[in-house]
């Protein structure tokens, strides 16, 4: 075979080639981050820009690690946005760590695909045991816990926990019904609902209509989703059976929402208590979502914004967002887990064994869409044990504080206007246009974000709330110091001149 090179012949798993391999991917990812703050933190590249810098076609033969690392720096680094970069402060986070890289080296290094017990038993009751943590440092009900009749899951994302109650809910409404009732079921959500919701119903074909409505197409009060089982198509208030209650706080201070505890676009926080309430007197399925924000709730001083969780049937927030865990690592916790088994289950004969059998354990391809899963909660315990709450705690407040000091940037400068009140690390943000030129408003705010984010030096992002075009400043990423949010605002600043002086 000529030109082929046995020195980089590497076999599939031998122990010393991985000890040599991974010390340099180790050292080559310590690098990057030793010099991350050089890189633009939102890829500058034009669409198709790899196509014509990699072969056409995959080597014969093996290539040397060094050569790919060489590839990467000067030719995969240049696409990639920073998600990491302390200058990185759109979106949400999607944090990363110590701790959280070593859980997903060692579960990608065990390499189980544990959807049953019996497949690793340490990867199930694992997973129960530290959501259980989780949930007791959250204080949720303990009905969320592994003892009782309910539990937690890890689901990749908060998409996919919202596609799987939205199964659990729809059957549960037609075990009470009956399956006659399927074609009259419709899901209402607002106009400002998460995309995550219209993309589960058109995985569920079962459900033909995803009503839009409105904020203020609801009568007594705000759902921003919901299923509701109707007699009568036209008169959506006939009869409710809940999918997940996420209610707008429709108000001159807090424009919009998406989601119960922190909504994507302003982080609005819905009144939890009373949409409870109002679920359980009609038989709803109640889900709250805190995705985001849920992780700022593991302190005490924030918990309050989940009370009321003790009326939901579900549960979920992203542990891979703003809780040191590296991405995907969503969690998922119910009430009843029977309702996630009945709809989600499968028994086919060459997975049978005598544990799952006699009902003695949990087997978590059950509460998924998909069969095979990773041993994701080792990244959780592994940041749990490596940091400790104390930690933690300290970590999220100091991320509130930073945005506490950017809104009060934001707040002295008359060209600004702080649009919705701050909770947590988020502040929405917009400039205002001249008084002979407020038609410009959206245009003007758009060029800003294109101007800063063309600069390479700092990446936000933006929404539409009330029909404003407004900034969003998230700040999460685990290098973010006061000096990066001080020296955003000087970005931001100075761009702003810029374009108002262009007017």
């Amino acid at each position: 075979m000529d030109g082929y090179n046995r020195d980089v012949d590497l076999k599939p798993m031998d122990a010393e080639q991985f000890r040599e391999h991974a010390h340099k991917m180790v050292d080559f990812i310590a690098d990057y981050y030793k010099t991350i703050e050089n890189f633009p933190v939102l890829s500058q590249v034009q669409p198709g820009y790899l196509r014509n810098m990699l072969p056409d076609s995959a080597p014969n033969h093996p290539e040397s690690l060094d050569d790919i690392f060489n590839d990467v720096q000067a030719k995969i680094l240049p696409g990639v946005t920073h998600w990491q970069s302390p200058n990185y402060f759109a979106y949400y986070p999607s944090n990363s760590s110590i701790a959280g890289f070593l859980g997903e080296m060692l579960s990608a290094g065990l390499n189980i695909v544990g959807f049953s017990w019996i497949t690793s038993p340490a990867a199930t009751e694992l997973e129960m045991i530290v959501l259980d943590w989780l949930a007791k440092l959250l204080k949720l009900p303990d009905e969320f816990l592994s003892a009782g009749q309910g539990g937690g899951v890890i689901q990749g994302t908060a998409s996919e926990a919202v596609l799987v109650v939205l199964l659990a809910a729809r059957d549960k409404v037609l075990r009470r019904l009956s399956k006659n009732a399927l074609e009259k079921i419709v899901v209402y959500a607002s106009d400002q609902t998460h995309s995550a919701v219209q993309k589960a119903c058109q995985v569920l074909t079962n459900y033909p209509n995803l009503w839009l409505l409105l904020p203020n197409s609801f009568v007594s009060s705000l759902w921003n989703l919901c299923i509701c089982q109707c007699f009568n198509a036209n008169s959506f208030l006939s009869r409710l059976s809940l999918l997940s209650v996420r209610s707008l706080t429709y108000d001159s201070r807090n424009p919009s929402g998406e989601l119960q505890v922190g909504t994507t676009s302003s982080t609005a926080v819905d009144p939890l208590l009373a949409l409870g309430k109002i679920a359980k007197s009609n038989g709803m399925w109640f889900h709250v979502d805190a995705a985001y924000a849920g992780s700022a709730c593991i302190c005490p001083e924030y918990r309050q914004y989940i009370d009321g969780v003790e009326e939901a049937d579900s549960f979920n927030m992203n542990a891979h967002k703003w809780f040191l865990t590296n991405f995907d690592c969503s969690a998922l916790w119910v009430k009843d887990r029977t309702a996630l088994v009945q709809s989600l289950s499968t028994n086919p004969e060459f997975l049978k064994n005598k544990a799952s059998q006699a009902n003695m354990v949990v087997d978590y391809k059950d509460w998924q869409i998909p069969l095979g899963r990773r041993f994701r909660s080792l990244k959780l315990w592994m940041v749990l044990r490596l940091y400790g709450i104390e930690n933690l705690q300290c970590y999220i407040r100091n991320h509130i504080k930073l945005a506490e000091h950017f809104e009060g940037l934001v707040a002295q400068d008359p060209r600004f206007e702080v649009v919705t009140p701050r909770i947590f690390s988020l502040v929405c943000f917009r400039l205002l246009p001249p008084r002979n030129n407020e038609d410009n408003d959206k245009k003007l705010n758009n060029d800003l974000l294109e101007a800063i984010n063309s600069t390479g030096k700092i990446f936000i992002s933006h929404t539409v709330l009330s029909g404003k075009y407004i900034l969003r400043f998230a700040i999460g990423a685990p290098l973010t110091e006061e000096r990066h949010v001080t020296a955003a605002w000087k970005v931001l600043q100075d761009e702003a001149s810029v374009l108002l002086g262009r007017l």
